[in-house]
Formats: C-alpha cells, sequence, structure tokens
C-alpha cells in the first residue's frame, strides 16, 4: 500500500490526507457531500478512502471531474451554476470563481434595483425571514422592552 500524503491539492485547495473522501471533498467551496459522492463514482474511486491514498493520477481525474461535471456524466440538476446569464451553458464553479460570480451577482441585482438587490442595499434579509427578532447579529443593541421608572416626588 502506498504511503499516506499529509495534504492533497485537488481544485487549488489543500486538503488534509487524512480525511475520508467525501467529507474531505466537501471542504472545497462549491462542493458538497452529494456532489463529492457523484465525482467518486464517476472516477470509480471508493469513497471510504483516505485522501492521502490517492495516485496523482486519480487526484488530477478527480480534480478534472470537478471542474467540468456534465462533460463526464454528472447530471446537470447536481451543478451549481445552471443557465448562466453569460453563457447560457451549465456550469459548476469551484473556489474563487464561485465567490468572484456570488458577488458579481450581488451587485448586478443591486445596480438594478431589483427585491433582492433592495434588501441586499438595506441589510435586510433578502428571502423573506421575519426581521423582528432574527438576522440582528452584529446590528446594534437589542430592542428591549423600556420600563418607564417611577419617581418617587412629594405631594
Amino acid at each position: 500500500m502506498a504511503e499516506l500524503k499529509h495534504i492533497v491539492r485537488i481544485a487549488n485547495t489543500d486538503l488534509k490526507g487524512t480525511k475520508q473522501m467525501l467529507p474531505g471533498l466537501a471542504d472545497i467551496k462549491g462542493i458538497g457531500f452529494m456532489f463529492a459522492n457523484a465525482v467518486c463514482s464517476v472516477a470509480g474511486i471508493d469513497i471510504h478512502r483516505k485522501l492521502g491514498t490517492l495516485t496523482d493520477e486519480e487526484a488530477r481525474r478527480l480534480d478534472e471531474i470537478a471542474k467540468n461535471p456534465v462533460k463526464f456524466g454528472i447530471p446537470e440538476w447536481l451543478v451549481n451554476r445552471r443557465k448562466d446569464p453569460e453563457t447560457g451553458g451549465d456550469k459548476h464553479l469551484l473556489t474563487n470563481d464561485l465567490l468572484f460570480v456570488q458577488e458579481n451577482d450581488v451587485k448586478m441585482m443591486k445596480k438594478m434595483k431589483s427585491w433582492k438587490g433592495v434588501r441586499h442595499m438595506l441589510g435586510q434579509p433578502v428571502r423573506g425571514q421575519k426581521t423582528r427578532s432574527n438576522f440582528r447579529k452584529g446590528k446594534g443593541n437589542v430592542m428591549g422592552v423600556k420600563v418607564a421608572s417611577k419617581k418617587s416626588g412629594t405631594t
């Protein structure tokens, strides 16, 4: 059996070699548990193996499948950017590309002043949550019940 590598590099991310496949791949931004399972099954890699036991060729194949999953037969409903507004195709974005595209989407919503864009501008919850008590983390002091103080006066 091959020696265990302590750091494995997949999709420009350093992963711990002591983790199993699914939780290890899920540490990559843009890859969840289900997508990691699909990538492993397409690549023909056992999901119970440690990441550190991968050969360089297997790591390269996992990287290739994760970057272009539709090409390898992973269903399009599993990718994270369907019907991209710029290209019209289905993409799967990872790491910094995902962060960049999300930022640009929010900027576009703010620019065209859609409902979600206005909510982003105001720092309000975007998806219809209640605003009375939730979402208030870091927004200032708690608005509790104010009790009128009794003044003792002479009459």
